[in-house]
């Protein structure tokens, strides 16, 4: 089966999107630094199992969904998740989320749960738990200094440098087990070197320090939870950006009203979905088939 090309829009903004299947919606999420064609093995396996499963493009990764005022707060972004749900004719959808993706999803779960049937997160757990608990492990801290360097002005230049030889490092590091191929990463190089995308990318980084102006208040409160869906966490044990044992911490059943189910994948680093995928796949199907 070859993936359908759509388009869907917000109103101001097109997104470009990969869709299989019929039946329940599933809408995947991609992360940083990567695009929809992470979920290249997700979308057939989905729509096998009688989901309709849609990978969209984030906001700003292409020149179409750039806005003129700059906002990549979570707040836009997780109504652009909402708007996607408009788009495709559905009232509510799965999310499955990926780095990036995960916090996204929280934030469009926080925003409207009651257009959310479940959740489904990789790699990523709870924000607010995370920046909690990212205070106390210096080893954590160590993994996420990165995140300091995308505060230059030179970040947008430097990750796309050298065909985005900075990226590529990350993708090593953060999974240390993937002998990932050429394929497997062009499509995130050609994607950071159009025009506009670093900057897009890294701005998700540099807004979400805001917590003094009433749009960067409004983000951290849709952060904080409660997430009150069904919730599927899932973790690589050799993740190098967020460890298994970080992710876990961050995730607490206080939190999670509507459930919570931690699972560690074995021998999978950060881009567990694309490492692990057979088990990654069954555990999203009979997550979103109980719910």
């Amino acid at each position: 089966m070859t993936p359908e090309t759509l388009t869907l829009s917000n109103g101001l903004l097109r997104f470009t999107a990969s869709a299989m299947g019929t039946g329940p919606l599933v809408i995947l999420i991609h992360g940083f630094p990567d695009t929809r064609d992470t979920f290249n093995a997700q979308l057939p396996a989905l729509a096998e199992a009688g989901f309709r499963a849609v990978a969209v493009s984030l906001r700003g990764y292409e020149p179409s969904s750039q806005p003129d005022d700059g906002d990549y707060r979570v707040t836009a972004l997780a109504a652009d998740v909402i708007a996607w749900i408009d788009a495709l004719g559905e009232t509510t959808a799965h999310l499955v989320g990926h780095d990036w993706g995960a916090t996204i999803a929280f934030a469009a779960t926080a925003l409207a749960p009651d257009r959310i049937a479940s959740l489904a997160v990789l790699a990523v757990p709870h924000p607010a738990r995370f920046a909690e608990t990212y205070l106390t492990v210096p080893a954590q801290q160590a993994r996420s200094a990165y995140i300091l360097e995308f505060m230059s002005p030179d970040a947008d230049a430097m990750i796309v440098a050298d065909n985005c030889a900075y990226l590529e490092t990350l993708w090593r590091k953060w999974s240390p087990g993937w002998s990932f191929a050429e394929g497997d990463i062009d499509p995130m190089r050609r994607a950071m070197q159009q025009p506009g995308v670093a900057t897009a990318a890294l701005s998700y980084y540099r807004l979400a320090f805001d917590a003094v102006s009433d749009a960067g208040k409004a983000a951290q409160a849709l952060l904080a939870g409660p997430f009150a869906v069904p919730t599927l966490g899932l973790t690589g044990e050799e993740d190098g950006c967020i460890s298994a044992d970080v992710f876990e911490a961050s995730m607490r059943d206080a939190d999670f009203p509507g459930s919570v189910r931690v699972e560690p994948i074995s021998g999978a680093g950060h881009f567990l979905h694309r490492e692990a995928t057979d088990q990654v796949n069954s555990q999203l199907i009979c997550w979103m088939r109980r719910h």
